[in-house]
């Protein structure tokens, strides 16, 4: 089974955006686009207010992703959990498919009996250990972010070391908004190494808006970048390419 390689968004925040598009409309165009969009939202002692948390929820769902709101001090765990759960989904959205074009109709992989549905998850784990992934990370560093990057920073180096883990490869790119001089700032290119980030995040300034619209609208022409930088590409450069991001 073919499934391509997952691309995931992952957007880690604490609040609600405040300038640019609208967030959830961008995070619709991502799914259209195949990117899958997942949501942290990240407290202290301070609770995300309503808005807020809607807009977590609403920007995971119309990304057709997952959305977790958690203490700071649980942040590690719930990146890593958010990303492969993200994956476990995505993954069985393809087997479905899969399934209705062999049985035809709407079968779905809930339709089936209990022990074919257990083997049917077997081989999305499977899947889930060897597919490729990318996952492109948004941090906020909005002026109430100062405090939390540190705990950001732990949280992206475990997921890398988690992730590293499978059989399948992994790339990494980060950008943060608000950036120096822009909306939104690209931290790190694709990598298959987060551990490159520990000599920048000790650099970041945080400020006062928050454009999470225009991150997200950011993160797919990333993505279309590199789809087509790929498609100018012959097979003998499109392997160095891959091997030198």
């Amino acid at each position: 089974m073919r499934t391509g390689t997952l691309k995931q968004i992952l957007l880690i925040t604490d609040g609600c955006s405040n300038q640019g598009e609208d967030p959830i409309a961008m995070s619709a165009l991502a799914k259209e686009q195949g990117v899958t969009v997942n949501v942290i939202g990240v407290m202290e002692q301070d609770v995300i207010d309503d808005q807020g948390l809607k807009e977590i929820e609403g920007i995971a769902l119309a990304g057709g992703g997952v959305s977790q709101v958690v203490y700071s001090q649980q942040l590690s765990q719930t990146v890593q959990m958010v990303t492969r759960k993200a994956m476990t989904q995505t993954l069985q959205g393809v087997v479905n498919k899969e399934l209705q074009q062999i049985l035809g109709g709407a079968k779905t992989m809930e339709d089936l009996p209990p022990e074919k549905r257990g083997e049917i998850m077997e081989v999305v784990d499977e899947l889930g250990e060897a597919v490729e992934l990318e996952v492109l990370i948004l941090v906020d560093t909005s002026a109430s972010m100062k405090h939390k990057l540190p705990t950001v920073k732990e949280a992206l180096l475990d997921l890398s070391l988690s992730l590293n883990a499978r059989s399948g490869s992994n790339r990494f790119s980060v950008f943060v908004f608000p950036g120096k001089k822009t909306e939104v700032e690209k931290l790190l290119d694709w990598t298959p190494r987060l551990e490159s980030l520990s000599s920048i995040f000790s650099k970041l300034t945080t400020g006062g808006i928050t454009p999470t619209g225009p991150a997200i609208q950011e993160a797919i022409s990333y993505f279309q970048k590199k789809r087509s930088l790929r498609s100018l590409l012959s097979r003998d450069d499109e392997q160095f390419f891959e091997e030198s991001v």
